[in-house]
Formats: structure tokens, sequence, C-alpha cells
């Protein structure tokens, strides 16, 4: 196991959000996490998978138009 263990205020830190927004993906269970004991723990492949995952590309004019386009 090479990934090191992130507390939570951690990653609240590298996604610059609060520590109750790190509280509210474990409790959704939206972020995967690891209990040692009581303490909850993160693994740094984890906060990059799932930054990765909530990406938003940004689209073009001609390609939206087109999308809309077959929708319609």
């Amino acid at each position: 196991m090479r990934d090191s263990l992130l507390t939570s205020e951690e990653v609240a830190a590298r996604l610059n959000a609060t520590l109750r927004f790190v509280r509210r993906l474990v409790a959704e269970r939206r972020i995967s996490y690891v209990k040692v004991g009581r303490l909850v723990r993160f693994e740094a492949s984890a906060v990059e998978e799932y930054i990765a995952r909530n990406k938003v590309v940004p689209i073009d004019r001609a390609r939206l138009r087109r999308q809309f386009r077959r929708a319609a």
C-alpha cells in the first residue's frame, strides 16, 4: 500500500472545501474512505478519483446545438 492516508482536514484543504462538505461526502458515500477504529481516513488516489469523476468538461456551441436538435 503506497498510498498515504489523509485526514478529513487534509482532504478539505485539497478540495478547497469545508470539513462539513467532506463529512457529507462520507455520509452519502460519494467518496471512498477507510475506517481506522473510529477515525475516517482517505487514500490520496480516492480523492483524485473523486475529482476526476466530478470534472465538468466544457462543450462548444456547435456540438451543443447538434445535441439539442437531436433531442427535439
